[in-house]
């Protein structure tokens, strides 16, 4: 049994866990003041609530099984700090022209193409726009990621200049440009 999958999940006060046993697997559901989230867990890790927190424990000592324990504890605590106090991720943007503007719940993004690319809303997902920093907010965790990802893949940074949309937490390696004989 790893180290991360034995430290039980702590619930605090104002969330509820749910946890529904199907017979194949448990669907849990955790409903804060964020939000609510539900996800499907393989059986071959047993769930149990007990008092404000949940426990997880393996079912048998295969190396997929023993994988999965630290994986599924991680993803149920993801759960729980999304409701309460939820995720962020930042973007900055660099380059002569470029902008992002809020419409409606989506982004208008001009990026240097012919064209402005539209970014649909995402359900759960926040923009909030401060300048030349994009900020996602959301419950999910991995929702908030792929959004910011989906976003920087429109116009990535270039080594050269540093133009494009990067992480704000991102260090872009520069190369060197044309050198004169």
């Amino acid at each position: 049994m790893g180290r991360i999958g034995k430290a039980p999940v702590v619930i605090p006060q104002g969330v509820d866990v749910n946890i529904q046993d199907t017979g194949l697997i448990y669907k849990i559901s955790v409903k804060g003041p964020k939000g609510a989230l539900s996800q499907d867990f393989r059986k071959s890790i047993k769930i149990e609530k007990k008092d404000n927190s949940v426990v997880l424990a393996p079912t048998d000592e295969e190396k997929a099984t023993a994988a999965l324990h630290g994986t599924y504890r991680v993803l149920l605590n993801n759960m729980v700090k999304g409701v309460t106090a939820g995720f962020t991720k930042a973007l900055t943007w660099e380059g002569v022209g470029y902008r992002m503007q809020a419409k409606g719940k989506g982004l208008n993004i001009q990026m240097g193409f012919s064209h402005d690319v539209e970014f649909k809303e995402v359900p759960g997902i926040t923009f909030k726009l401060d300048n030349n920093v994009l900020t996602i907010e959301g419950a999910d965790k991995q929702v908030v990621g792929q959004v910011a990802a989906n976003i920087r893949a429109i116009r990535g940074p270039e080594p050269y200049k540093g133009k494009g949309i990067r992480y704000s937490d991102e260090i872009i390696a520069r190369k060197a440009g044309k050198s004169a004989k």
